[in-house]
């Protein structure tokens, strides 16, 4: 009964930033490591940051290195994602998944299972 729902996504300027976030229920997001995936139109699904279980050691795709930051709140079993400096190329929708093991180390998506339903982020003048 593990679910994941997103929210947070919507239309935000070039420049401008949003927070996304990532609701968990059935499972402790604590002790699993939590990615953050992409999609766009036409383009295939791309890994953009991963959280690890307990002291939550973090990683980002270098396209969103300096801009992006991912952050967990145990007490609302929730991840989170600040998006800074949005560029129109980072229009998509945004999933969340839980890792297959305790400490997923990577973002390959077969690595992870549990997907959410996904928020559309549009960045555009």
């Amino acid at each position: 009964q593990v679910q994941l729902v997103e929210s947070g996504g919507g239309l935000v300027k070039p420049g401008g930033s949003l927070r996304l976030s990532c609701a968990a229920s059935g499972v402790r997001l604590g002790y699993l490591t939590i990615g953050w995936f992409r999609q766009a139109p036409g383009k295939e699904r791309e890994g953009v940051s991963y959280i690890g279980p307990g002291d939550g050691t973090t990683y980002y795709a270098d396209f969103v290195k300096g801009r992006f930051a991912i952050s967990r709140d145990n007490a609302k079993n929730t991840v989170y994602l600040q998006m800074n400096s949005l560029e129109r190329e980072d229009t998509a929708v945004y999933y969340c998944a839980l890792g297959k093991i305790e400490a997923t180390t990577s973002l390959l998506e077969y690595e992870y299972d549990s997907w959410g339903q996904g928020t559309q982020v549009t960045v555009s003048a």
